[in-house]
């Protein structure tokens, strides 16, 4: 079976977002070529002047499925009217757009949830990443529900002292953020806030940014605290990749980081108030001072999310659109979208 993944090109540090090339890399290992077509150009008309190249790259090259990644790619698959099948992974901020400093959603955002309304109905599957973005999405067959998942050989606990070759102090604690400190979605005030209202002078604040994922495996075996805050998330790759390294954690009910952290002990949700999210932050240094690790990579398998598991997902849905039945049964099944 042959795939082509459209996805955005556009990125400065990685080409490739980590979670798609890790989806692409895991159908690999289970005997599915896929290709890549990188759409350049930011917002819709750039977006739009890539349907004539995509039309190009169907017709040189033969494929069997194409699977577009975020709804404006979406859009470039559906207008190029192939008869191939397509399908759409959904990954939460083209359904529930921006999100502010206020934790709502950006005004100018408004446009690009809209287009994720719209293109559904014209495409054959659509993939969401959690229950609270199934429960946006308006096409109601042919929809599943399936997390990105993670390299579980790559995030992993360490068998060398991760906090000696970072060079962190041994005699302090630290608290980690892994994001861009300057979206406010990720919301970095929260944990700083959090952190200054504990008033210890053994405890850190790190926050690391566009590093190689070999860096943020070290930094989530060397810290004591991993941290989420987000207002809003489809299914965050990184708390994920802090389970499987055994990372104690504190994150907010963004997405699905409840349900992947479950009851893992050393694990905690907070709320977005500093003083809540402080108390459960240090219940997170308490239990990592006592018992270091939590169990969270066992979670990780516990849940499926393992690369190998999600790829095998996939390529059964890929199955069911190439076949001719079911294809058939499909386009009889299209329905008009509800604006309600």
């Amino acid at each position: 079976m042959k795939v082509l993944f459209i996805c955005s090109g556009n990125a400065t540090f990685n080409t490739l977002s980590p979670f798609i090339k890790v989806q692409a890399e895991s159908l690999e290992s289970e005997g599915v070529e896929v290709n890549f077509f990188y759409i350049k150009g930011k917002g819709v008309r750039n977006y739009l002047k890539n349907v004539p190249l995509l039309k190009k790259e169907i017709k040189t090259n033969h494929y069997d499925i194409l699977h577009a990644h975020y709804a404006l790619c979406g859009w470039v698959a559906v207008l190029t009217w192939t008869k191939l099948p397509i399908v759409l992974s959904l990954m939460g901020s083209d359904v529930f757009g921006d999100i502010n400093e206020k934790g709502k959603r950006a005004f100018k955002s408004n446009l690009f949830v809209l287009l994720t309304r719209l293109v559904q109905p014209f495409v054959d599957v659509v993939i969401v990443k959690s229950s609270g973005m199934r429960a946006k999405i308006t096409k109601k067959r042919h929809v599943y529900e399936i997390p990105n998942g993670i390299r579980m050989d790559q995030f992993r606990p360490l068998n060398y002292d991760a906090r000696l070759k970072l060079g962190l102090d041994p005699n302090k604690q630290y608290v980690l953020f892994l994001a861009n400190p300057d979206d406010p979605n990720k919301n970095i005030q929260l944990v700083q806030k959090a952190v200054k209202h504990l008033h210890r002078e053994d405890l850190e604040f790190i926050n690391i940014y566009k590093v190689s994922h070999e860096t943020i495996v070290d930094y989530l075996n060397a810290v004591d605290v991993f941290t989420l805050c987000s207002y809003s998330e489809g299914s965050p790759n990184v708390v994920k990749e802090a389970m499987s390294c055994n990372c104690p954690m504190v994150v907010t009910p963004a997405g699905d980081a409840p349900w992947v952290i479950g009851n893992t002990p050393g694990c905690y949700v907070g709320s977005y108030d500093a003083k809540g999210f402080s108390e459960k932050l240090s219940q997170a240094l308490n239990f990592a001072s006592i018992h270091g690790r939590t169990k969270g990579r066992a979670r990780i398998y516990e849940l499926g999310l393992d690369g190998k598991h999600v790829a095998q997902q996939l390529e059964s849905i890929y199955l069911d659109v190439t076949t001719p039945k079911n294809k058939e049964e499909m386009a009889r099944q299209q329905e008009p979208i509800s604006m309600s």
